[in-house]
């Protein structure tokens, strides 16, 4: 997919049901990123909370049921560079595609939530070495983040992303730009594949894939758009139930029973004693 022309549209999946719903309607690639993944299993903020066991065990159930790659939060490798080496481990065993290993310093916190601080430059090509040691398989991709644009400014944030490249990452990724000016000039100056994260309601401009692919990103992603919209629409079941008395699901705001059953694969399962039998 890094290889083949144009930009790669994907999605956040905060769990197995959203990531289901999210191939079903042809996305290509996931994200299974610390906001949502913290969101959905612990129902905790995005602020280091979340273990490497816990997000493992998430990406372990996602591509247990997708046939899609999966690209996993790796947060700071969880510690030091021992502590990156087995986070390597553990969600490549898990099946994910690949990680983002980001250059924040322990514990982190999301990457649009104000008061971040990053470890020294040098410190981030050991983990970035260590993580590229430890991979076994060349295709598991690893992604080089830098919040260095919220503590330094954007020539940091680009500095520190060509050292990254050049340590070997597969993909870098600048978080946090403020502006379109920045957000058009990372792709001029970092020459290497580029993820932008669209994060709704966080510091970065909202532009369109197609824009961003004018721009010379590889990647996008919406990293928490499914987590929103499941929320809205549990929000407005409850309130139908409390106003109405009743949850209408003829108007075409809900999935009908009969969609998530197949989503679900109930008719395989049910058939599965009658297909052995025959």
């Amino acid at each position: 997919m890094l290889l083949r022309p144009g930009l790669i549209a994907s999605l956040g999946a905060h769990d197995v049901f959203s990531a289901l719903v999210m191939q079903q309607a042809g996305i290509e690639m996931l994200f299974a990123g610390g906001f949502g993944v913290a969101a959905s299993t612990l129902g905790l903020p995005d602020l280091g909370l979340i273990t490497l066991t816990e997000m493992a065990e998430a990406v372990r159930r996602m591509t247990a049921q997708v046939s899609i790659p999966v690209v996993a939060d790796g947060d700071t490798g969880h510690g030091d560079l021992q502590n990156v080496v087995r986070t390597v481990r553990e969600l490549e065993a898990a099946g994910a595609a690949g990680l983002l290993l980001e250059d924040q310093v322990h514990p982190k916190r999301c990457g649009h939530i104000a008061g971040k601080d990053v470890i020294a430059a040098e410190e981030m090509c050991l983990k970035l070495r260590a993580a590229l040691d430890t991979r076994r398989d060349d295709d598991f991709v690893i992604f080089a983040r830098t919040d260095a644009l919220a503590v330094a400014g954007i020539d940091a944030a680009i500095e520190r992303a060509n050292l990254y490249a050049d340590q070997g990452a597969d993909v870098c990724f600048v978080e946090g730009p403020t502006t379109l000016e920045e957000l058009e000039r990372i792709p001029r100056e970092v020459p290497k594949p580029l993820l932008a994260n669209m994060l709704t309601g966080g510091v970065t401009p909202i532009v369109s894939f197609s824009e961003l692919e004018r721009m010379g990103y590889k990647i996008g992603v919406c990293p928490i758009a499914g987590l929103l919209a499941t929320g809205a629409a549990i929000k407005l079941c409850a309130e139908r139930l409390r106003k109405q008395g009743q949850v209408n699901v003829e108007d075409g705001s809900l999935m009908t029973f009969e969609e998530v059953k197949r989503l679900l694969g109930v008719p395989e399962i049910v058939s599965l004693r009658e297909r052995l039998e025959s």
